[in-house]
């Protein structure tokens, strides 16, 4: 398996990798300064090696980079997190440690369901979204493309979140998000918008 991008969050999907019986063939990476990770080399010359997971958390960048390349991606999901059977993921998408995700939910593309997040039934993840450590999505909730929820956040019930978010760290989500919104705290409130 190969990987796009070779800093901390790379070292995370390494870790996951490894422990699905799988090894990391070659990083690649666009910063020059970069030649080597945990003895793996860092190439900056991608030829269309494949499969490959995008090792980058911006999710902008994540789309940036995928929108550009064209090949097969993996998925990698670390043993320990618990996925229900009747669950879909998407493409280039990465489960951390501990992550539950019940049934009848549908994860995007090139999507980070990061330490021990928890996403209930029905909920739908879409593209390139970040769901942050110990994050709780509880049932039906959905997450418009781009969204980065904040690690520790709870969204009850049914809730929509719009594309290209940010909620903050701890928030406490009780009603709908508009697109392109910047909204923290408890109760969950706009403070701004990302765009």
């Amino acid at each position: 398996m190969y990987l796009y991008g070779a800093s901390g969050h790379a070292k995370v999907i390494m870790d996951i990798i490894e422990a699905m019986g799988q090894q990391v063939d070659t990083l690649f990476d666009d910063s020059p300064e970069v030649d080597e990770l945990w003895g793996h080399p860092v190439s900056h010359n991608w030829k269309g090696e494949s499969p490959l997971i995008i090792s980058i958390g911006s999710n902008a960048v994540r789309q940036k980079i995928a929108n550009r390349l064209h090949c097969h991606f993996a998925i990698a999901i670390h043993p320990s997190a618990i996925i229900a059977k009747q669950v879909t993921i998407g493409e280039g998408t990465v489960v951390m440690h501990g992550a539950i995700i019940q049934p009848d939910a549908q994860v995007g593309k090139h999507v980070i369901i990061n330490t021990g997040a928890s996403i209930d039934h029905e909920c739908q993840i879409g593209d390139y979204v970040h769901i942050s450590p110990h994050a709780t999505l509880c049932g039906n909730v959905h997450v418009g493309e781009g969204t980065w929820i904040g690690a520790g956040t709870t969204v009850i019930p049914g809730v929509k979140i719009g594309k290209w978010c940010v909620i903050g760290a701890g928030s406490v989500v009780l009603k709908d998000i508009p697109d392109y919104s910047k909204a923290y705290g408890n109760p969950c409130k706009v403070r701004s918008k990302t765009k």
